[in-house]
C-alpha cells in the first residue's frame, strides 16, 4: 500500500474537496483523483460519498481515515528517527482549560509557529481529567492540566509543575454576608454558581468540602467564568474564580471578595505529556517554558527551576 494514496485520501477528508486537498498536496486534481481511487482499489470498498458537497467519507472511508493518520504519523516518527535533527514537521496536539488558553496560549502559539513553520497545532479544549486521560491513551500529546493540591501524577506520564493559580471565592455585595473572614463550615451553608464537574477549581472546593464532611450544594452549572459571575452578581449564589479574571471582568463593582480562613483557594498547574517521538521534543520543550514564562507575564506564581515560588497576588 503507497502512503501517498493514504495521504491524498486523508487530505481529500480534511479539505471536503477535491481541488483544496490537490492544492494543500501541490498534485493536480486528476492526479489526486487516481491516488483515492488506487486506494479503494486496494481496499476494495468505496471510501467516499461523491453524491454531495462538501466530500464526505463513507462508513468505512470513517474507520480508514482514522487508521490512515495513525500510518502516516507512524511514518513520521520512523523518520524523525532516522534524522533526529531534522525540523520538526507534522501535528502537535495539544490541550488546555478553556479559560487558561484564553490568558496563557497566545504567545506559545505564535513563538512555536515562528521556531517550527512546518509543524501544525491542534489545540483542544476541554476540563483537565479528561484531558489528562487523552494524554495516556495518546490522543493527545501533552497537555496542561488544572488539580487540586496533593494531585500525583499517573507514572506513565512525564509531569512537571509549572504554577500556582491562585483563586478567589465571590459574592453578591448585595448578598448578606460578614465582613470577617469565613471558615469552610460558614461557606458550606451557602449554594454554589460553577463549572461543570471536571473542572479543576470546583474539584478542589468539592475536596476540601469533603474533607470537612460538609456539604456542597451547586446552583447552578454554567460554562463560561462571565456568565458565571453575572449570575454570582445577581446573587443566585456564591462562586470561584481565578483573580485575573475577576479584574476583568463586567460585573467587578457588583461583587466582592470573601477570605476563607481555612481553604487554600488555588489549584495547581501542570504540564503533563507521554512518550513522544524525537521530531516532537523540542517543541514540547519550547511550549512548556513559553508557557511558563506567559504565566509569569500573566501574575501566575510559577515554579522555576533553583527558584522559590513567586508570591501570590491577593485581591480586595
Amino acid at each position: 500500500m503507497n502512503t501517498r494514496d493514504l495521504q491524498a485520501f486523508v487530505a481529500v477528508v480534511e479539505s471536503g474537496s477535491m481541488v483544496r486537498a490537490a492544492e494543500r498536496l501541490h498534485l493536480t486534481q486528476p492526479g489526486l483523483t487516481r491516488r483515492v481511487q488506487n486506494l479503494e482499489t486496494t481496499l476494495g470498498v468505496e471510501l467516499l460519498d461523491r453524491q454531495g458537497k462538501p466530500l464526505k467519507p463513507t462508513a468505512a472511508g470513517n474507520e480508514v481515515y482514522a487508521l490512515a493518520r495513525t500510518v502516516l504519523r507512524a511514518v513520521d516518527d520512523l523518520l524523525s528517527v532516522a534524522s533526529p535533527d531534522s525540523e520538526p514537521a507534522g501535528e502537535l496536539r495539544i490541550g488546555m482549560p478553556p479559560f487558561l488558553a484564553d490568558v496563557a496560549l497566545e504567545k506559545p502559539v505564535d513563538l512555536l509557529r515562528s521556531v517550527f513553520p512546518r509543524l501544525t497545532l491542534r489545540v483542544t479544549a476541554g476540563w483537565s481529567p479528561g484531558l489528562l486521560q487523552s494524554v495516556e491513551q495518546a490522543a493527545l500529546d501533552a497537555s496542561i492540566v488544572l488539580m487540586p493540591s496533593g494531585f500525583a501524577p499517573p507514572e506513565t506520564l512525564h509531569a512537571t509543575p509549572l504554577a500556582f493559580l491562585p483563586t478567589v471565592i465571590v459574592a453578591a455585595r448585595s448578598l448578606d454576608l460578614p465582613d470577617a473572614p469565613l471558615t469552610l463550615a460558614d461557606l458550606a451553608r451557602y449554594e454554589w454558581v460553577l463549572n461543570q464537574d471536571g473542572c479543576g477549581m470546583r474539584s478542589a472546593l468539592r475536596r476540601a468540602l469533603e474533607a470537612a464532611g460538609l456539604p456542597f450544594n451547586v446552583a447552578v452549572e454554567a460554562f463560561g467564568s462571565e456568565l458565571q459571575l453575572s449570575l454570582v452578581a445577581r446573587g443566585l449564589g456564591i462562586g470561584l474564580v481565578t483573580a485575573d479574571i475577576l479584574e476583568r471582568t463586567a460585573h467587578r463593582a457588583a461583587l466582592r471578595i470573601i477570605e476563607a480562613t481555612d481553604f487554600r483557594t488555588g489549584v495547581d498547574v501542570w504540564f503533563v505529556h507521554g512518550s513522544l517521538p524525537g521530531r516532537l521534543m523540542r517543541p514540547v520543550d519550547l511550549l512548556r517554558s513559553s508557557l511558563t514564562d506567559a504565566m509569569a507575564e500573566g501574575g501566575m506564581a510559577v515554579h522555576r527551576e533553583g527558584a522559590e515560588r513567586a508570591p501570590i497576588t491577593r485581591l480586595t
